[in-house]
C-alpha cells in the first residue's frame, strides 16, 4: 500500500516521516520523498494519528488522486534539482513521461490545471531556488552552478535569475538569503 505525503523535500523530511510512522507500527515500511510504502495497511485509527502527526510537522497526507499525481511530479523534479546534476539538454517531458509511465501532455495539462502554472515554470522556480541556496553557501562559482543545473552558459543562468527574481546573482549574493523560499513553498 502506498501513501502520498505532501511537502517532503529533503532527507530530513524522510527521517521525520519515518519517525512519525515508527510511533504507530512495527510492520515493515519504506519512506522516500513524497511516498510511504507499507507492507501492511494502517488501521483507521493509525491513519488518523499519522495524519495528525504529519500536520504538526508541516506535511499533509494526500487523499485526492489528482493531488497525489501532482505531488509525484513535484517530488521527481525536486529530487532532480537537489541532485544538482542536470544535463544541459535535460528534457522534462522525457524524464516525467518515463518516470511516471504516462503521456506527458496529460501530465502537463493536469499540473497546469491544478497548480496554475506549467511544469516548466515550476521547474524553473525550483532551479532558481537551488541557485539562491548555492549562492548563499558561497561554495560554488556561478559557472559551476550553471553547469550543475544544466544551463548552457553563465549568461543564460544570470538572465533567467534576473528575470525571475529581479536581481542579478551577484546582487542577490550581497543582499543575503532573505529572498529564499523553501522548496516546498515553491
Amino acid at each position: 500500500m502506498t501513501l502520498y505525503v505532501k511537502n517532503m523535500v529533503c532527507n530530513r523530511c524522510i527521517a521525520a516521516v519515518k519517525q512519525e510512522l515508527e510511533k504507530l507500527t512495527s510492520k515493515p515500511f519504506s519512506v522516500s520523498l513524497g511516498e510511504v510504502v507499507l507492507e501492511v495497511p494502517l488501521t483507521e485509527k493509525q491513519t488518523s494519528q499519522f495524519r495528525e502527526g504529519l500536520d504538526i510537522l508541516g506535511f499533509e497526507l494526500l487523499d485526492d488522486q489528482k493531488q497525489k499525481q501532482i505531488e509525484k511530479i513535484k517530488t521527481l523534479l525536486i529530487a532532480k534539482v537537489q541532485n544538482g546534476e542536470l544535463e544541459e539538454h535535460f528534457s522534462i517531458s522525457e524524464y516525467l513521461g518515463k518516470s511516471l509511465r504516462k503521456d506527458y501532455s496529460a501530465i502537463s495539462r493536469l499540473f497546469s490545471d491544478v497548480e496554475g502554472m506549467t511544469i516548466e515554470q515550476y521547474f524553473m522556480l525550483l532551479k532558481i531556488e537551488k541557485v539562491k541556496e548555492w549562492l548563499t553557501y558561497d561554495e560554488l562559482t556561478l559557472s559551476e552552478i550553471a553547469w550543475k543545473l544544466g544551463y548552457s552558459s553563465t549568461a543564460h543562468l544570470s538572465a533567467q535569475f534576473k528575470k525571475m527574481t529581479g536581481l542579478t546573482p551577484s546582487h542577490f549574493k550581497k543582499t543575503g538569503h532573505a529572498n529564499r523560499k523553501p522548496l516546498d513553498g515553491v
